[in-house]
């Protein structure tokens, strides 16, 4: 008897750990490629934007909020799953894309062709992008309001983003996607 509840104690403390803490993500579809494949698997810091009672939404306490360039994992305000995406925009930007190039407060975020691929310099460091079937659909201008974010995928042509599903609460974003630890079924490390 002891040992049972020895076990679904630990087991307890352990799911509680993963809906607040860290957690791993399984990418399904191709809307980060080329910065994230389909199969990786991803480590996600749910400690980077708040702290969370175990397995429920209630926020204890709120931190930095994400950045422009980080990669974060989300609820999709149409249905509800968890999908991967970067931050494009946040509060009080003025945002739009035009062809596939994200414009910020009416200026276009750089892309420059670096090795055979294409780079953003979105936030503080650059990632590569893709910009297939021109670029996807149109969007904005928009004015972002307070708690408000856009997230686009890297494959811009190929991505169901919030050009198709909107703009994101805050209170939805889950964690901040830190790596990838296995890519094609070896271990291994992918800062993001």
């Amino acid at each position: 008897m002891r040992e049972g509840i020895s076990v679904v104690g630990f087991a307890l403390a352990l799911f509680a750990a993963r809906s607040t803490l860290a957690d791993h993500y399984f990418v399904p579809s191709g809307s980060m490629i080329p910065s994230v494949e389909i199969g990786d698997r991803l480590f996600v810091n749910k400690l980077a934007y708040a702290l969370r009672i175990p397995f429920s939404d209630l926020v204890v306490a709120k931190r930095r909020g994400p950045e422009r360039g980080e990669v974060v994992v989300l609820r999709s305000p149409e249905n509800g799953i968890t999908l991967l995406k970067r931050v494009a925009a946040i509060p009080g930007d003025e945002v739009a894309v035009k062809g596939g190039q994200l414009w910020i407060n009416g200026r276009p975020v750089p892309i420059a062709r670096e090795g055979g691929e294409l780079v953003e310099q979105l936030g503080r460091a650059g990632h590569p992008v893709r910009i297939t079937a021109g670029g996807g659909p149109a969007y904005g201008p928009v004015r972002l309001g307070p708690d408000e974010y856009l997230m686009l995928g890297d494959n811009r042509g190929e991505s169901h983003d919030g050009r198709s599903f909107g703009l994101v609460d805050r209170k939805s974003i889950l964690g901040k996607a830190v790596g990838v630890w296995m890519r094609d079924g070896r271990p291994g490390w992918h800062s993001l």
